[in-house]
């Protein structure tokens, strides 16, 4: 067999291998995924462009697929929050909570990181109520459930949003310092850092 034909054979194979590997990867993404993650991504992207409408129609799709579907869940939540229905908030975040609570295995290092963010999020939604003592609790809790899941955004988000934003830790210690002294000398809310934070999303 003349090289001119072996290295044709071994070019062929490379791509053959090639197209067989991303074959496998597309399958992957795209089928082998759990039922509702394609609608929580989409639901997601919608979010962040504040299409609210359409991010809702989304999650919403993706719980009737996957009525476990965590992503989607705490998508639907951040919708809510973000359009100010704060009792509706609240009540699927209880309902999210005591899921979690009852389902999570210790080794379920998502699950945590979720239960740590639907903690912090009805926390943020007590805390813009003016409810500071439950937002304290609720902020401890997340903090004890997944501290590095409530930490703050990752330096990317810093650098293009707020250099040092809030995070559910500063929050929860300035609270925690406030709360101890008498109410007339109490300030707990600060429109313009109040402002900036965000909740936490799917």
């Amino acid at each position: 067999m003349s090289p001119a034909v072996i290295r044709r054979f071994v070019f062929l194979m490379f791509i053959a291998f090639a197209l067989t590997g991303g074959t496998v990867m597309f399958y992957d993404s795209f089928f082998e995924r759990p039922p509702g993650d394609y609608e929580t991504e989409r639901g997601s992207m919608y979010l962040g462009t504040q299409d609210y409408g359409d991010a809702l129609e989304n999650f919403d799709e993706a719980l009737r697929v996957n009525p476990h579907h965590r992503g989607a869940h705490m998508g639907r939540i951040s919708v809510l929050i973000a359009t100010n229905r704060h009792d509706e908030a609240v009540a699927e975040l209880k309902v999210l909570i005591d899921f979690l609570q009852t389902n999570l295995t210790e080794d379920d290092k998502t699950g945590l990181g979720v239960l740590a963010a639907a903690y912090a999020n009805l926390g943020i939604v007590h805390d813009r109520n003016n409810r500071h003592e439950l937002a304290l609790k609720n902020y401890i809790e997340a903090l004890k459930a997944d501290a590095e899941a409530v930490e703050g955004p990752g330096i990317i988000d810093r650098i293009l949003h707020e250099p040092s934003p809030p995070t559910i830790r500063k929050r929860a210690e300035y609270l925690y310092q406030e709360l101890k002294k008498p109410k007339d000398q109490q300030v707990l809310r600060m429109p313009e850092l109040d402002a900036k934070s965000r909740d936490h999303k799917p």
